[in-house]
């Protein structure tokens, strides 16, 4: 209301403007024809005719009427050039804040919220180099300066910095215009002002500082490449070091547009996630999923029984739905698109040449323009005492590991209370093993909010894991031929007995011995790149787990496109990764899916926020499939239906947060999932329920009491 009462007011203004004619004396004639009334005005009141003048300037500029230039001709015309600037530059500088200030108070918010997800670069580059661009737009008058004054309000560049910066960007201007109005009396037009090489100098001037911007950074970029030199001619377009997600996916965009790309693999093609993660951990997981429905068919109306299986069975169907999924990234598929395939071990020797080691025990040296770094992430092993004596394994050599089992490990210790462990915990104790999971932290899976690592905990519990959190993994040691795990909890140590020990306590960006020290590129617990996924070259980028933020799959496929086309074509135009909408998906049973903010990162980031919640268990299709545990959380803008953020805690949860990922992605509401159709009986039908409790919330209570009489009189 606020806002459309000010809006209504700034409109009356405007139209009384003209409904009274007042824009007849805005004009370059009308000024020549008072320019001796003024002055003779000036000579009996002087302090009254500045006074005055300032006013009807600033209202001029913050109602953002037609006549500015007038009036700052009549500056110089009545005042003389340096109280003239002095009067004029002030004026319109606070009239401008005034329109500034207008246009974020009535239409920033709408704006953002609306189009937030394709003005997110604009408000980055705004943020970060606001007070450049501003300039630089003030110094040319090709630009209207109300136009500027309305657009910067839209924008989350600061109002102190919008003042000073217009008041030194817009006096050369302003000095031009009140410079003519002292020779009013010789202009013709007020077109006369602007020739055309004035305008053009004008231009070169607003240029300037991105001219100067460019020569900056190379003369940065010179002096990071002074020590090497720079190969005549080049091999490659692009030589990518790793063939996982990252790397598959942006050698495949480089062959695409056709670049010469060499993909260099010293290991097994498909990385990390084909081999040892989320295509093992996800049929592993499957299986004890089926194991735990037998055990429990008495929920479906079934009868129960103890599920029959032979382990060795069960890993073979792993790496046999690994070698079903290996030829989408082998090396003859990636070869048939164009992408030139190296099996070997890559370093960079200088900023453009990468020297192989080939597996065939030959030696290749490629000059490249563009680098891509790719080479993922390896289990952490945390140095406890005894440990390398246990036999451990981790989350990528368990896989090849138990597969020499007979039987399910009887007794298993999993260290790390993270989704990977959480997922393998409660898959190898729907299969047989005694599970004991060991965490130092208070909770399990610390990144989400406390009442979803609650109901992991009791999911894992309830499926027979002995989860203790809080305890503290201090040594291995062997007693009699058992293996112990000794654990810290309050001060007291204790033993656990232990057949197999699988560490999952995260993973470590893969960066030594590829060359990078020798470069000087910084490597702390990863790369260390800009926000275009750019080392300290250029043209060496880092992309995957080994740049982080986050260790994801489909992250690493997300930061491809960015890093390959700025390695590409970054001369012309490069792309900052864009993190804003990432989701992820922890496995356990119920699963666990997250897009955007929960409450625990709101509240650390002082982020307002209202929360929507719909239960699982009032779900229709939830209650055919005995799968009543968990919720929807969706947090909103306060008072607003725009999605910050959304927790999925149920069966499916990896593919109902998909429609909640593609309403944030594009600026969607829960309106707008309310409204749309979700077939009856499914799933799915919780997010539009989720969106259903949001509205009923905000339930306009007054509006249906006058219905419900409405109602009534029509009754009679």
């Amino acid at each position: 209301m606020k806002k459309l009462a000010f809006l209504l007011v700034f409109a009356i203004a405007i139209a009384l403007f003209f409904i009274f004619g007042l824009n007849r004396y805005f004009t370059f004639d009308a000024l020549r024809q008072a320019q001796s009334e003024l002055a003779q005005f000036k000579t009996e009141s002087p302090w009254l005719l500045a006074g005055g003048y300032f006013v009807v300037y600033v209202l001029v500029a913050a109602l953002s009427l037609p006549g500015a230039a007038v009036v700052t001709l009549a500056g110089g015309a009545i005042f003389g050039l340096v109280e003239g600037v002095l009067l004029a530059s002030f004026a319109s500088t606070i009239g401008g804040t005034l329109a500034f200030l207008s246009s974020r108070f009535v239409l920033r918010d709408t704006v953002q919220e609306r189009f937030g997800g394709y003005l997110k670069p604009i408000n980055d580059g705004i943020a970060k180099d606001g007070a450049f661009y501003l300039f630089t737009l003030r110094l040319v008058p090709l630009f209207p300066f109300f136009v500027i004054n309305l657009v910067m309000g839209l924008t989350p560049i600061r109002t102190f910095t919008f003042y000073w910066v217009s008041q030194i960007g817009m006096l050369a201007g302003t000095a031009v215009y009140v410079n003519a109005g002292t020779q009013l009396g010789s202009l013709q037009s007020a077109a006369g002002i602007l020739s055309p090489k004035l305008i053009v100098s004008f231009v070169l001037l607003g240029i300037f500082p991105l001219i100067a911007k460019w020569i900056a950074n190379s003369v940065a970029a010179r002096r990071v490449y002074a020590r090497w030199t720079r190969p005549a001619r080049f091999d490659r377009n692009m030589v990518v070091i790793g063939a996982g997600a990252a790397g598959l996916v942006s050698s495949l965009i480089a062959a695409t547009v056709k670049a010469k790309v060499t993909l260099v693999e010293n290991h097994k093609m498909g990385g990390d996630c084909l081999n040892f993660g989320c295509v093992p951990s996800k049929a592993l997981i499957r299986s004890a999923k089926l194991a735990h429905q037998i055990t429990h068919a008495d929920r479906y109306g079934l009868q129960p029984a103890k599920p029959s299986f032979d382990f060795k069975q069960v890993m073979a169907r792993i790496h046999q739905v690994i070698r079903t999924i290996e030829p989408h990234d082998s090396v003859e598929r990636f070869t048939g698109l164009g992408v030139d395939v190296v099996q070997g071990y890559a370093t960079l020797v200088d900023p453009w040449t990468v020297e192989i080691a080939r597996k065939d025990g030959g030696k290749q040296k490629l000059t490249t323009r563009s680098i891509i770094i790719a080479t993922g992430a390896q289990p952490f092993v945390p140095p406890l005492p005894g440990i390398e004596q246990s036999g451990y394994v981790t989350s990528d050599t368990v896989w090849d590991e138990f597969a020499k089992l007979d039987q399910t490990p009887r007794r298993l210790i999993v260290l790390g209370g993270g989704p990977i462990g959480c997922e393998l915990a409660q898959a190898f104790a729907r299969l047989g093993s005694e599970v004991t999971q060991v965490e130092m932290l208070p909770r399990l899976m610390l990144r989400e909010d406390p009442e979803v690592a609650d109901l992991a905990h009791a999911a894992l519990q309830a499926d027979g894991v002995n989860v203790l959190t809080d305890h503290k993994a201090l040594r291995c040691e062997q007693h009699n031929g058992n293996k112990i795990l000794v654990v810290e909890h309050k001060g007291q140590e204790r033993a656990i007995a232990f057949d197999a020990l699988l560490c999952a306590v995260g993973r470590s960006a893969r960066m030594t011995g590829y060359g990078l020290e020798k470069l000087g590129i910084v490597t702390d617990r990863t790369i260390s790149c800009n926000e275009y996924l750019e080392t300290k070259y250029p043209n060496i980028l880092a992309v995957g787990d080994v740049v982080g933020p986050y260790q994801f799959t489909h992250v690493a496929s997300h930061q491809a496109w960015y890093a390959s086309v700025n390695a590409l074509f970054g001369q012309f135009k490069k792309f900052k990764a864009d993190y804003s909408v990432i989701p992820w998906t922890t496995f356990i049973d119920p699963e666990v899916a997250r897009v955007g903010l929960n409450e625990t990162d709101a509240k650390k980031q002082n982020i307002p926020y209202e929360v929507t919640r719909f239960e699982m268990h009032e779900l229709d299709r939830a209650i055919a499939d005995s799968a009543t545990k968990g919720f929807v959380k969706v947090l909103t803008k306060p008072g607003k239906d725009k999605i910050l953020g959304v927790t999925i805690v149920a069966e499916h949860a990896g593919e109902l947060i998909i429609e909640y990922i593609t309403a944030m992605r594009h600026g969607l509401g829960l309106n707008k999932i309310l409204g749309t159709i979700h077939t009856y009986p499914t799933m799915a039908e919780a997010n539009k329920y989720a969106a259903g409790e949001w509205r009923k919330a905000r339930t306009p209570v007054q509006l249906l009491t006058w219905v419900e009489r409405y109602h009534a009189f029509r009754r009679g």
